[in-house]
């Protein structure tokens, strides 16, 4: 197993919430995932609405960075963010563990077009670190 590119996951541990002692689930979508190199990923987010513009799509400002996905159906029914505030890098081994211990779950593939612009954004936001964007980058090449 390794993760998908344009792939949406589901990490059902990702935090724990301090308020209950929780872990609690977040989804991501893998935005690059290049040979040799770690997962540029970022979480989705559907929190917050009446601060996170639908028009433009990509927006940079504050108080929330992030890119409009829309309702992507499935388990995502509200409406969802690409939050492109800084996010580490994964690494891919600990990445495909996670997958086969079912930590991690594929939910599904963002379509080509989304995901094509949703690279443009994220390789273009203030915490993009410039290797995450040169990965960003060289992965709309491939999508």
């Amino acid at each position: 197993m390794s993760a998908g590119m344009g792939w949406i996951y589901k990490d059902d541990t990702f935090y724990l919430d301090q308020s209950d002692g929780v872990l609690k689930a977040k989804y991501l979508l893998v935005l690059a995932a290049l040979p040799r190199h770690d997962l540029v990923v970022r979480l989705l987010t559907s929190r917050h609405p009446e601060l996170r513009p639908e028009h433009p799509a990509c927006f940079h400002g504050d108080p929330y960075p992030g890119f409009y996905l829309g309702v992507l159906g499935g388990p995502l029914t509200a409406r969802s963010w690409l939050d492109l505030r800084f996010l580490d890098d994964f690494d891919p081994k600990e990445f495909d563990r996670k997958l086969q211990i079912e930590r991690l779950r594929e939910v599904m593939p963002l379509p080509a077009a989304l995901l094509r612009s949703a690279l443009l954004c994220a390789a273009s936001a203030d915490d993009t670190t410039v290797q995450q964007e040169r990965r960003l980058r060289d992965a709309l090449t491939i999508v």
